[in-house]
This record gives structure tokens, sequence and C-alpha cells, in this order.
């Protein structure tokens, strides 16, 4: 039986990042907290609706958001037995929640612990209070040492912390600094993604007005280079362009992803990808809920995957990752699609850009990897 994961979307944040284009909703007050146990709700019924889930062979848990943390601890209890009352939890070898500095209290850690969760994902992005700001973030540097610092206190022995960096304003000694930050604390994972302007967020309206600035690709790759090295001097395995982990503390949850394994998206704008087929919930949250209410699932979305669609989601996928894409993965291509493909990956060996492993795989280089996504568009089909 394949294993699978399980996603949960809690689209609930105090503020949307400037950066953000995930499905978020901002509300105050007492409407909040109205909000939050109406679509826990729409989240119970949702998920009855896959009834063989204590069946499955389902391995990790991701709540992501939005901010999980934001949820009061009533409602995170809440949560944790809708999901872990439909879900064999002796089966979970990864349990994962994403929290926010500011609002991530040893309360609500207890509730985490208690619930099953053993690994936190806490967004820090940079540690200047300047660039904080410049983002839209609603933390400083001491929310997230404090909730760091509790989290240890708590038991939490899988620490991940997400960086941001190659934005406007910020220098190559301002992200130096961040990644010496991080690495002196010793978290177990590091996930350092430069920044895309994505449509539908601040930071695009702040671009096309020309308010915004892209930097240089040399100071991109200065400090992709510097990130790859330090924290490999520090111990830190780097196992996906963006993500970097201590030994065995490898993210197994987003390598299912990568590797085109199944899962299960609960929530609203959650996508999941169960027997070849892929599908997507609507992102509107009063349609999530009324469709959850009528006993309907929320899927806006639904397609079988094709050939070509599959074998250009493993080349993008699997290239991100170190260990690269099995030589076998042109065997659904036709004979002329082989050729092509064989051209054109033969042609990023001779520059250096695409390596061959013992193993027969191939795999991006480091210098690949500094312009990953211009090279795997062009290998794409």
């Amino acid at each position: 039986m394949k294993t699978r994961g399980l996603y949960v979307h809690i689209p609930f944040c105090a503020k949307k990042c400037n950066y953000c284009d995930f499905t978020s909703y901002v509300y105050n007050g007492n409407e909040l907290g109205e909000r939050i146990n109406s679509y826990l709700d729409s989240v119970e019924k949702e998920i009855e609706f896959y009834k063989n889930l204590d069946d499955d062979n389902i391995e990790t848990i991701f709540i992501g958001g939005g901010t999980p943390s934001i949820l009061n601890e009533e409602q995170l209890e809440k949560l944790f037995k809708i999901i872990n009352k439909n879900v064999n939890l002796e089966k979970i070898r990864e349990y994962t929640i994403e929290c926010n500095p500011g609002t991530l209290t040893i309360e609500k850690m207890k509730v985490m612990k208690k619930g099953g969760v053993n690994r936190l994902s806490i967004g820090l992005q940079a540690i200047q209070e300047k660039h904080l700001s410049f983002m839209g973030r609603v933390h400083n540097l001491s929310d997230f040492e404090e909730s760091y610092i509790n989290a240890r206190k708590m038991g939490f022995d899988n620490i991940n912390v997400d960086l941001i960096f190659a934005f406007d304003g910020q220098s190559f000694e301002d992200w130096k600094a961040t990644v010496d930050y991080v690495i002196k604390l010793g978290v177990e994972h590091i996930s350092a993604y430069s920044l895309i302007i994505e449509e539908n967020t601040k930071f695009y309206r702040l671009f096309e007005e020309g308010k915004l600035e892209i930097p240089e690709d040399d100071l991109y790759i200065k400090m992709y280079r510097y990130t790859v090295e330090k924290l490999k001097e520090n111990g830190y395995i780097q196992y996906e362009i963006s993500n970097y982990s201590k030994e065995n503390r490898n993210c197994i949850h987003n390598i299912n992803y990568w590797e085109c394994g199944e899962y299960y998206g609960i929530g609203v704008g959650a996508s999941g990808y169960i027997n070849g087929k892929r599908y997507t919930n609507f992102k509107d949250i009063e349609i999530y809920n009324k469709k959850c209410f009528n006993g309907i699932k929320p899927i806006n979305f639904e397609e079988k995957i094709s050939r070509m669609d599959k074998f250009n989601e493993k080349l993008m996928l699997g290239l991100r990752m170190n260990s690269g894409i099995d030589e076998k993965i042109v065997d659904i291509l036709t004979n002329e699609e082989k050729n092509f493909f064989n051209e054109s990956i033969n042609k990023y060996k001779r520059r250096g850009l695409i390596g061959f492993s013992q193993e027969k795989k191939y795999y991006l280089t480091q210098k690949g990897r500094e312009i990953s996504n211009s090279i795997i568009i062009d290998l794409m089909i």
C-alpha cells in the first residue's frame, strides 16, 4: 500500500503578509472566534467524506496556513480531535504545525504536544526589524526568540525555521546575519526561499507601480551560495533547492510532495492528489462552508493527471531535490519525445549544470540550482 500524507489548511491570519498569495482571511475580535469555530465544523464534515482515512496508510500530517497558531487552546483541541479521530496516529511518523511568533504560547504548545504534534515550523523570515516591517510581518525578533525558547522548554526537538532572501532593501550582510543567527540557534531544519513576487499581493502592486525592485541576479547568487556553503559547514544537508536539515531531519511530508506521492488536502483552497487524480477545493470560505454543511465535497476542480503532466511534474519536482530524477523517467515518452529530452539534458550536462549519479539519476549541480527554473522549464515537454 502506498504511503500518503494529510494536509489541513487553516486560513486565518492576524494580518496578510505583503508577499503572501496563499488562501487566507483576516478577521478581528469576536468575529475571528466565530469564523474559526464555524470553519472547524466544516473541516470536520469534509474530513469525514474520506471515510477510509483511518485505514489508509497515512504517515505524515501537516497543518498549514494561514496561521494555525492563531487558534486558541480550545480551538486547537477541537482541531486535533477532528484530525486524530479520523487518522491512525500509531502510523504517523511526522506531525507538523506551522506557527508564527507572537501567536505561539506555552499553553498552545501543551495542546499541540498532547494532540500528537512532533514538529514545529516557525516563520521568522528575517532578523532585522525593518525587513519584518517591510514584509508586513506582525512579530519582531524578540517574539520569535520567546517562541523558540518556549518550544525547546516544551520538549520540541524537531523545529524548522522559514527564511526569505533576495528582496528589495536586503543587503548581503543582512542575509548573512540572518543565516548565522539561525545556525547559532541549532534548529533541525531550515527552509530558505528567495522572494517570488506573486500576483494578488501587495508586493505585486508595488512592483507594477515601480515602487519595488528585484535584486540583481549577482546578489541573489551570492546570497544563495553563502547559504549552501555556510549551512554545509555547520552540518546542514541540502536535500532540496530551498531546504536544509541536520541528519535524519528532512521534512518527510514535503518529500512526499516532491516525489509525486499521494496526499489528502483538507480545508479551503487545499489541494490533494489521490488515485491519480488531483483536486483543489474552493478558495472562497463562504462557498467552502456551504458545500460542507450541505454534505457535498467542496471540490472546485478535479482532473486525472495525463501522461505528459505526470512526466513534467516528476521532472519539475524531482530536479528540485538534490537526489534528482531517475533515468527511467523517460520510459513513458515516445521515441520523438525521448530524443528531444536527451538532447536537452545532454546540453546541460556539457555545460556542467546537470550531473548523472551512480544511482542513475539526473540531478542539478550547484551551478544548475542557481538557475534551476530556466533549466526545468526548458526540459519540460
